[in-house]
This record gives structure tokens, sequence and C-alpha cells, in this order.
């Protein structure tokens, strides 16, 4: 069953992206997180809600054979140093061991700040912090759920190309036993022929409860459809044994085009 919650968590986004998308845009430019692991240090423009929305798909998981589920970011930027954040997965199908099941994601919340504003090759550096306030009821992916998660992140431009790197520290729990995980991300893009860019990326997290670790190579293409409007699609291939085989991706990072409060 999916829980009521979860369908007007989503219901409000819906909502409230098609009224502002009739609102004339003030040309805010998104800054997309998705759809890669890793999180860009830089912040969402100061007043607006950005919304990064998306379908994922995967393969061959430590705890499933299959998954289809929805998954939802929120942003906003109370000033240019500092970012709130909302996380969820309000619906998700599994396979597991030949059984099907319909559930919800977890739901998180957090903070990012920026520690020191960078500018071409010099690394903007930011610090970011999650805690889950809902566990969820569907099974986890391979680098499983976090219920405190703090992040050192860094992102710049050299030659043409930008770079997101992330290095994370979790606290993960399992039938009340607390292990750290650790995590390392590294993302590079650039530009292609007219408004399409390339995103590569490799990921690692440690898996304690398994003694394994995670690891990943991620590609995606992005189609910028509007300075507000972000369309992306791609795939991820797991390079170990307990890592999730294979999983595709498409969504979109959408910038409300009005400010919810007056910024100077």
């Amino acid at each position: 069953m999916i829980r009521p919650s979860s369908i007007s968590l989503l219901s409000f986004f819906l909502a409230v992206s098609l009224i502002a998308a009739a609102q004339q845009p003030d040309d805010p430019v998104a800054n997309p997180g998705r759809p890669t692991v890793s999180t860009p240090a830089t912040l969402t423009p100061v007043g607006y809600l950005q919304f990064e929305s998306g379908f994922l798909g995967a393969w061959h998981s430590p705890e499933f054979s299959s998954q289809s589920s929805l998954n939802e970011v929120v942003k906003l930027s109370l000033s240019r140093r500092f970012q709130l954040l909302a996380a969820s997965g309000p619906f998700a199908h599994s396979h597991v061991e030949a059984q099907s099941k319909n559930g919800a994601g977890g739901v998180s919340l957090g903070a990012q700040a920026i520690l020191h504003n960078g500018e071409g090759a010099k690394p903007t550096i930011a610090l970011s912090y999650f805690r889950s306030v809902y566990d969820g009821d569907t099974p986890d992916l391979d680098i499983g759920s976090a219920k405190n998660s703090g992040l050192l992140l860094a992102s710049a431009d050299v030659k043409g190309f930008h770079y997101d790197t992330n290095f994370l520290f979790n606290e993960v729990i399992d039938s009340a036993i607390h292990r750290a995980q650790f995590g390392q991300t590294l993302s590079v893009s650039h530009p292609l022929v007219g408004k399409f860019g390339l995103s590569g990326e490799i990921w690692h997290f440690t898996q304690p409860f398994l003694r394994s670790n995670a690891v990943g190579n991620l590609w995606a293409l992005n189609y910028n459809l509007r300075k507000n409007l972000v369309l992306d699609c791609g795939f991820n291939r797991g390079l170990t044994s307990t890592s999730t085989r294979w999983e595709v991706f498409a969504g979109f990072t959408y910038l409300l085009p009005r400010r919810l409060f007056p910024y100077r």
C-alpha cells in the first residue's frame, strides 16, 4: 500500500509546479543535483524552490531482484550560504524472492552551508547534514539508508569541465546495531553540442553489515530545455558482487520561476 502521506506530498509537489509554470518567469537558473550520486557544493538561487524529480529502475541488488521507484528532492536556499533540503521516495515497486510489493521509501530532512565560495578552478567547499525522519517500508539499494549523514562537498570548473566530489560519513542501523559507513564520489561533466551535456561518475560506499563495498560507474545525458528546467537520463553499472548490477534513470530538475520571499 502507498502511504497517504506520500501521496499527499507528491500531489503537493505537482500542484505547486503547475501553478508556478503558469506564471511569468524571472529568468532564474536551475542548479541540478541529480542524477549523479554526487551533490554540488554550490547552492540553488536564493528564495526559489527547486524540485529534482525522477524515476529509477534497478536490477540485482543485495535486497531485491528488481525495483522501480520514484524519487524527489526539494531545495530552498535561504541565503547565499545556507540551504534547506528534503528528500523522499514517494513510491516503489519491488520484487523480492519472486514476490512483489508496493511501498514508500524514506524521508530525510537536511541543510547545507557553504564554508568557502570558490570561482573557476578554485573550489566551492560546503558541509551538509541529513537526518532520516521516516525509514520507509521498501528494500534499500546497495548503499543502504543512513539514519544520520554528514557530507563534505567540493565543486569547481577546470578547463571547460565541471566536477563535484563528496565525502560521506553515515550512521546506518540494522536490528538496533549501529555502524559507520563511508562514501566517496566524483562526478565530472562537460557540455556537448547545443543544449546537451554529458556526466560521468565513479562512486564508492562501504557496506558494514555485508563486510563489503559497493562501487558504481554512472553516465548521464542532460538537456537544458530552459534555464530553469533541465531533463536527464542515464544508467549506472555496479562494479562489485554486492553492488546493484544495473540502474537506469530519467527525470528533471525544475526551479520555480518566482521567489517565495524577497532577497537582496
